[in-house]
């Protein structure tokens, strides 16, 4: 069972995946042509093993799922990766009432808590309109599956031209043909030789140092991520400006997520789990931290296509 198609979530090597079918074609992009993928829609559950299994919204990306698992009366709630705040890109998170749940905690410290998105969105048209000003190229990395489709749908085109790295541009012609409304973009490479000092050009976090950077001339660097939250990530990098934007729920997020499912039992994975099952603990919950192999937000894997 997949919960969506980001690389740390989404493992090629199974003998049949099931995934919602919002997904499918994002996964099938991860795991092969080949890969036997049963598409479920949302809500409608299936046996497997004497458990009825059903698969329900994020909020994380296009064709993210929560996995809800019922046997004798007994509810278990996986949430994958999620967010609360409204994203036209994909399905809004459904809370879901259940026994346990098990939920990620990739930003689970009270330090995270994000601003409107609305205001993240000006934020980055004020550095768009200014870089156009100073004639430097607008080079913004966003993760080239949600991340960078998230952006194009908040982003006023009406600024300038908007252009993609390969990695972006490939995953959002998949959103379009899911029926995703998303800018007007051009791919990089068809571009040609041109003027880039009005643009805004979206690329992954693994483009930011490489030669592709050279074709723009003098740019400025920016980075959406619920990471830019700490000023020393913006540094690290190197990066002009950071934004704080993220496909993950803040702590006050994770807070209300686990209230709304009334689950006595929480299970806490992928990200800071020990903060967060320390906090849960004393307002007499049974949580318990859980070890997997990835953690955080992931720069995504297979991003070299330019």
């Amino acid at each position: 069972m997949i919960t969506h198609a980001h690389s740390d979530h989404a493992r090629p090597g199974s003998k049949r995946f099931l995934a919602a079918e919002a997904g499918q074609e994002l996964l099938r992009g991860r795991l092969g042509e080949d890969a036997a993928i049963e598409p479920l829609p949302y809500g409608k559950p299936v046996s497997l093993n004497g458990v009825q299994v059903s698969l329900h919204p994020a909020g994380h990306v296009l064709g993210s799922s929560q996995v809800r698992l019922e046997q004798l009366g007994e509810v278990w709630v996986v949430s994958g990766d999620y967010k609360l705040e409204p994203d036209p890109t994909c399905a809004a998170f459904e809370p879901l009432r259940c026994h346990t749940f098990v939920t990620e905690s990739t930003f689970g410290l009270p330090i995270y808590r994000w601003q409107p998105q609305a205001q993240i969105f000006e934020q980055i048209h004020a550095w768009w309109r200014s870089n156009q000003e100073k004639g430097k190229a607008s080079l913004l990395f966003a993760y080239s599956l949600g991340k960078a489709q998230r952006v194009l749908a908040g982003v006023d085109p009406s600024i300038g031209p908007i252009y993609t790295h390969g990695a972006v541009e490939k995953l959002t012609q998949v959103y379009r043909a899911a029926g995703v409304s998303l800018a007007e973009t051009v791919h990089v490479a068809a571009a040609g030789e041109r003027d880039w000092s009005r643009a805004l050009i979206l690329a992954p976090p693994s483009a930011n140092g490489t030669p592709w950077m050279r074709r723009f001339g003098a740019v400025s660097t920016g980075f959406v991520s619920g990471w830019m939250r700490i000023r020393g990530a913006r540094r690290r990098r190197s990066l002009d400006r950071g934004f704080v934007l993220s496909d993950h729920a803040d702590w006050p997020a994770l807070l209300t997520a686990i209230e709304a499912t009334g689950a006595d039992s929480v299970w806490v994975t992928h990200g800071y789990r020990h903060p967060l099952v320390r906090w849960l603990s004393e307002k007499g919950l049974q949580a318990q931290a859980v070890e997997t192999r990835f953690e955080g937000e992931q720069d995504e894997a297979g991003e070299a296509v330019e």
